[in-house]
């Protein structure tokens, strides 16, 4: 791992390797999501895999999350790789788009949303 890689994160660093998330890639992805809110919280996790401060509050949503005894799926939307729906969750949920940002959906309907370093395991518990 080189030294830039250790400060800013490498190609090993990236979401796939926490068990808790569920990837956003498609349309269809996207659906599902907002279908499973109507039975129980969801969480949607839009991060941009460029971004520093992305990184870095990914990295410690993820160490909150660890901690979590509550029932909730946790989506993950690389925004760069898939900005379209990206696009379509400000759109269909009639939320600004922000990243790195944490979407809280209940019901198909946004009940909390956070950025940067306002995200945390306290929006997801409220």
């Amino acid at each position: 791992m080189s030294f830039f890689d250790k400060i800013f994160g490498g190609k090993g660093d990236n979401p796939e390797r926490k068990s808790f998330w569920k990837k956003i890639e498609s349309e269809e992805d996207l659906a599902r999501a907002i279908e499973s809110s109507y039975h129980h919280r969801i969480a949607i996790f839009k991060h941009s895999t460029r971004c520093f401060i992305s990184k870095t509050v990914l990295k410690n949503f993820e160490r909150e999350i660890d901690n979590l005894d509550h029932k909730l799926d946790l989506y993950y939307l690389d925004l760069l790789e898939h900005r379209a729906i990206s696009n379509k969750i400000s759109k269909d949920l009639e939320i600004r788009h922000e990243s790195p940002q944490l979407i809280i959906i209940e019901e198909g309907k946004v009940i909390n949303s956070a950025s940067h370093e306002d995200i945390s395991i306290s929006q997801i518990v409220q």
